[in-house]
């Protein structure tokens, strides 16, 4: 299994893509936008048949897909689950996705599953037990995989900056990174990370993907601790900070992440081409460049 490079990103997911949210199908099979791609969440669609994986694989022979994870807890302090991860493997082989990705965090221990994407400190024990996780479900699928920042809210003691943290994770295990600008921007807010630091701390050739979003204030301690909430647009700041990765790493595939308060298919595909827009100049640079 070959280790990770951007520059082998197929030019099909240069593009800016969109979650695939079943209430819009089966109309979202016609979307006729140029270089449009989707994400569906792994777990979603992991050991089932019917009509839900139907529509998938309908979606799977028309378009680029993504899957992304959010319970495999690859930094949990025990094994992957075997039977999950054969499901992961099945669900791989069914739909043939071009990026694969999940988090750089925990969410279970001793058979209890927190419904949360949970930090941890960034130890060389924390760092060990992570890449132990990634080999794990790398192993299983025989895919190199993408690793995505976690949203920080409050502050922990750590040994490593998370830039360096997450390189050396990409050199143990051969995986690449999914930078989520809207997780940076977060907790650039709430505990002080330099966002734009972090970002030039990063090698290009590590990058498969960049996430945003919308965000919230907190109801209670307003815009001094910002919620990664997915239920609306990105704000005008996150898209500032997307076009300084791109401009950093160049054109990469540029997920729009809407998990709440979905809107419309139309209204949905208007706020991606809003997204698109900032991406546009830099294919343009690409492709110009030959």
């Amino acid at each position: 299994m070959a280790d990770f490079n951007a520059n082998s990103l197929p030019g099909s997911v240069l593009s800016t893509g969109i979650s695939l949210k079943l209430q819009h199908y089966p109309e979202v099979l016609d979307v006729a936008s140029k270089g449009i791609w989707y994400e569906v969440h792994t777990e979603n669609y992991c050991g089932i048949g019917g009509i839900r994986l139907a529509a998938l694989q309908a979606m799977a022979e028309r378009f680029p897909l993504s899957l992304h994870g959010v319970g495999a807890s690859l930094g949990g302090p025990e094994p992957l689950s075997t039977q999950y991860l054969s499901w992961v493997k099945a669900l791989v082989d069914n739909i043939q996705p071009t990026l694969i990705s999940e988090h750089a965090v925990w969410s279970g221990v001793q058979h209890a599953y927190f419904a949360d994407l949970l930090p941890f400190p960034r130890t060389r024990a924390a760092l060990q037990q992570l890449a132990d996780g990634v080999h794990q479900y790398q192993e299983a699928i025989g895919r190199a995989i993408l690793l995505e920042n976690p949203t920080h809210y409050v502050g922990l003691q750590h040994e490593m900056h998370e830039a360096d943290f997450m390189v050396e994770l990409t050199q143990r295990t051969g995986c690449g990174l999914l930078l989520d600008i809207t997780n940076l921007y977060l907790s650039q807010t709430n505990c002080g990370v330099d966002a734009k630091q972090y970002l030039d701390q990063i090698p290009a050739h590590l990058v498969g993907e960049l996430h945003v979003a919308g965000f919230s204030a907190d109801p209670v301690e307003g815009n001094r601790l910002l919620i990664d909430s997915h239920d609306h647009a990105p704000q005008e700041d996150i898209l500032n900070l997307l076009d300084y990765a791109l401009q950093r790493f160049g054109p990469r595939p540029v997920l729009l992440e809407w998990d709440d308060r979905i809107p419309a298919l139309d209204d949905l595909l208007n706020e991606r081409e809003r997204l698109h827009a900032v991406l546009r100049p830099y294919l343009e640079i690409a492709d110009a460049a030959g």
